[in-house]
C-alpha cells in the first residue's frame, strides 16, 4: 500500500541549470506522475547555479516523480548533483503553478510580440515602397524599348544615306575624267592666244623703235 501523501525537497545543482527549461521540464515530469503539488524556483549556491523545487503526492508518484528526475534532465544543462529531502514546507498546487508559468511566459513574449509587430510594420512599408520601385522601373524600361525602337528606325535612315553617298562616290572617277578632258581642251586654245599676244607687243616694240 502506497502512503497518501508525501513531501520531497529537490535541490539540483549544477553549472548550467538556469535558462535551460529545467523549472518547465520538472513541472511536465510532476504533472505526467501525477503529483497533487509542485513548484520550482532558480536560486544560487556560492557560484553554483540550482533549481529548488517542492513536490507533494503519493508514494507512487514521488517514486514516479524521482526516477524522471534522475534519469532525465534537459538539453544543454550541466548537473553535478540532485539531492532529495523531506519537508513540511508548503507547497504549491501543481495547477496554479503551471498557470503562473503561463503568465510568465505570456509576459516575456509580450516584448517579443510588440518587436515582431514593428518589424512586420516595417517590412509593410519596405514591400510598399519596393512594389513602387518595380512599378518605375517597369515604366523605364517601356521607356527604353521605345527610345530602342526610335534608334533602330534612325539606324536604319542612317543606312539608306550612306547607300546614297556611295552611289555618288562611284562617280568622282568619271567626274575626274571629263576635269581632265577640258584641260585638254582648253590648253592648246591658250598657247594659240599666247603666241598671238607676243607677235602684236614685238610689232608695237618695232614701231616704237624699241627692238
Amino acid at each position: 500500500m502506497f502512503m497518501d501523501s508525501m513531501k520531497l525537497k529537490v535541490t539540483i545543482t549544477g553549472e548550467n541549470v538556469h535558462n535551460v527549461g529545467y523549472r518547465y521540464f520538472l513541472m511536465t515530469s510532476a504533472i505526467d506522475q501525477g503529483l497533487d503539488g509542485f513548484n520550482a524556483r532558480n536560486t544560487m549556491k556560492g557560484n553554483e547555479q540550482q533549481v529548488v523545487a517542492l513536490i507533494e503526492g503519493n508514494e507512487e508518484a514521488i517514486a514516479g516523480f524521482k526516477k524522471l528526475a534522475e534519469s532525465q534532465r534537459p538539453e544543454h544543462s550541466l548537473v553535478s548533483s540532485i539531492v532529495f529531502e523531506d519537508t513540511n514546507s508548503n507547497v504549491m498546487k501543481t495547477g496554479e503553478y503551471a498557470q503562473v508559468c503561463t503568465a510568465i511566459q505570456l509576459n516575456k513574449a509580450i516584448p517579443l510580440l510588440l518587436d515582431m509587430r514593428d518589424d512586420l510594420k516595417e517590412m509593410k512599408g519596405d514591400m510598399k515602397e519596393m512594389k513602387g520601385d518595380i512599378k518605375e522601373m517597369k515604366g523605364d524600361m517601356k521607356e527604353m524599348k521605345g527610345d530602342m525602337k526610335e534608334m533602330k528606325g534612325d539606324m536604319k535612315e542612317m543606312k539608306g544615306d550612306m547607300k546614297v553617298v556611295r552611289k555618288n562616290t562611284d562617280i568622282i572617277p568619271q567626274i575626274h575624267e571629263e576635269i581632265k578632258g577640258m584641260r585638254e581642251d582648253i590648253q592648246p586654245g591658250y598657247a594659240a592666244q599666247f603666241r598671238l599676244v607676243q607677235a602684236d607687243i614685238r610689232a608695237i616694240k618695232e614701231r616704237l623703235g624699241m627692238s
